[in-house]
């Protein structure tokens, strides 16, 4: 993880691509260049800026851009969208998403189909088009593995077993997937992923690329480990003694130091300092932050190793691929779980001090958009809905249903977040990197929320509720015919985000949710009230800007979310 101090300033500099490929950061082991010359234009199309990077300090993390905070309002293509006849697909969808990041995959078969032949025509398309577009992108390098097969390896590779081996079962069956303990494997990729670094770094001075993604869901289904014969070599050895002075654990082989999970935590390392290899190798070129993401395991119920996929950046092993792996930032949880308990446990355990938060991927149908809320809450620095483009596949029923320009409801429950979020998403990304922020989603049941806020205070989220009066009054009309109760929605899509602005002083947004004020059940008695709720917004510049003080009837029920944008500074006093 690279740790950094912030840096200050603007500088103009010649925007002439040759001169600003040459004055470019310098290579690096995996912190972001800092020092480099940025212009002060915020367009994407002219900038020839600093790196970006990967803050971290106090336990909590922030990417910047330009030198500034960003957050990745960012949407995920389908698999097979990574063509540039496709394109025309992606960004309208992009646009109907609010978006400002999309992540594509550049695959290994696609710019290295003949060994020693590189074609990074497709990336030089995609570049382009993304600044026409006003678009960041993170790149997906699919090579050894991705969702743990081979399967956007060149033919050259993956149907080569002698050079490049698979994994072998403890029964002697051969996997479908490359194992992680041959060089002829790691020199390959590592190989092709330098090419495509160099390439990145001399067609994109702007850096409309932010990030990279080095591999994709690895790991193994149906096996623990790789037991073919120079793996069980290795197996039977000494554990490293960076994995076990990291764990505090005693030195020996791998089954004497882990026992029942010593087949998983070999695999672990394994894949880990493989992957973490290639991203060092592409970093030392061109310096962008670098990640992997995981297939999870259920974060309650895993079962065994190889039930899920063994040895990939499940919650179990985070520590050993950021131990084996230091050129990677951080590793992001894939989520295509719709329970709300499940997505709030694996949020605990993917946001951590030594971790950076990012939703590399997450389910696009509707009831998975609530979880933006609580992902922000995490600090995160980004989220990203997968399959969103009009290419005309649909993952569903893993996530939603066919996109097309006819059915923009579909893009929709995620849509209204970003437009939430992005004009105050460089306020929010700075928020959540200076102090506590929370999050809540609207449960499957619908049941109340509860935020302990710093210092003596607390929220109560609500959902399903009127704007006034409460919801369990009975109110009769002269003809004895009650009210309707409030109906709720078709599936939950509440949320709130709240960021403590100083003392007694709060930010927050959301929809379709209503928010009451408390005190701590610790805290000392006293008489306190709302003293003033602002309606306004962040200018350019991140001023505060007031557009009405709401009273009367818009606070005496608590303050209400509805369906519209609607940011709200709260100041709490006592008397």
């Amino acid at each position: 993880m690279a740790i950094v101090a912030a840096c200050d300033g603007a500088s103009e500099v010649d925007t002439d691509v040759n001169d600003a490929a040459a004055t470019q950061g310098q290579a690096g082991s995996g912190a972001g260049n800092s020092s480099t010359e940025r212009t002060a234009t915020k367009s994407v199309q002219a900038q020839v800026t600093a790196l970006p990077e990967i803050i971290s300090q106090d336990g909590r993390h922030m990417l910047r851009v330009d030198g500034e905070p960003f957050l990745m309002l960012a949407g995920q293509v389908n698999n097979s969208s990574n063509y540039a006849s496709q394109l025309p697909e992606v960004w309208p969808a992009m646009d109907v998403l609010n978006a400002n990041t999309v992540m594509m995959p550049v695959a290994w078969e696609q710019v290295e189909p003949v060994e020693g032949e590189f074609d990074f025509s497709f990336v030089d398309e995609l570049v382009s088009q993304a600044r026409e577009n006003d678009k960041r992108l993170v790149l997906l390098w699919f090579a050894t593995w991705k969702n743990t097969a081979p399967k956007y390896a060149p033919s050259w590779v993956k149907l080569d077993n002698e050079r490049f081996p698979r994994i072998i079962h403890e029964d002697g069956e051969l996997s479908y997937a490359l194992s992680p303990m041959h060089r002829s494997t790691l020199e390959a990729d590592k190989k092709a992923f330098i090419e495509l670094m160099s390439h990145l770094k001399e067609i994109d001075p702007q850096h409309t690329v932010i990030m990279v993604q080095v591999q994709n869901e690895s790991g193994v289904y149906g096996t623990d480990r790789d037991y073919g014969p120079e793996a069980q070599e290795v197996f039977e050895g000494q554990v490293p003694e960076a994995l076990t002075s990291m764990r505090g654990l005693e030195s020996g082989t791998w089954q004497e130091v882990f026992g029942d999970d010593a087949a998983e935590m070999f695999h672990a390392w394994h894949m880990a300092s493989f992957i973490g290899e290639i991203a060092a190798a592409g970093r030392e070129v061109y310096d962008l932050p670098m990640y992997t993401n995981a297939a999870l395991r259920d974060p309650f119920y895993p079962g065994p190793a190889g039930g899920y996929a063994s040895g990939g950046p499940t919650d179990n092993v985070i520590d050993i691929y950021l131990e084996a792996a230091p050129a990677l930032e951080f590793v992001s949880p894939d989520i295509y779980m719709r329970q709300n308990e499940k997505v709030e446990a694996v949020l605990d355990l993917y946001a951590t001090p030594d971790n950076a938060l990012f939703i590399s991927e997450i389910g696009n149908d509707d009831d998975y958009a609530r979880f933006f809320f609580p992902s922000m809450g995490s600090g995160a620095i980004g989220f990203a809905p997968f399959g969103m483009d009009y290419t005309g596949y649909a993952n569903y029923p893993l996530g939603g249903r066919l996109l097309s320009p006819e059915t923009p409801e579909r893009i929709e429950p995620f849509a209204r977040n970003y437009r939430l979020v992005a004009p105050m998403a460089e306020k929010w990304a700075q928020l959540a990197f200076e102090g506590p922020v929370w999050g809540v989603a609207e449960p499957d049941d619908s049941a109340d929320q509860a935020i302990d806020l710093s210092g003596p205070w607390s929220m109560d989220v609500h959902f399903d509720q009127w704007q006034f009066g409460m919801r369990e009054w009975n109110m009769r009309d002269e003809i004895a015919q009650s009210v309707d109760v409030p109906e709720g929605n078709d599936y939950p899509n509440g949320g709130v985000i709240v960021a403590p602005l100083g003392e007694n002083e709060f930010l927050i947004t959301g929809y379709d949710a209503r928010v009451f004020f408390g005190r701590d059940d610790d805290a000392p008695e006293v008489n306190w009230l709302i003293d003033t709720v602002e309606e306004g917004h962040y200018d350019e510049d991140g001023n505060w800007v007031m557009e009405r003080i709401w009273n009367g009837d818009q606070t005496d029920y608590g303050l209400n979310f509805i369906d519209r944008p609607l940011l709200l500074r709260v100041r709490l006093a006592t008397y």
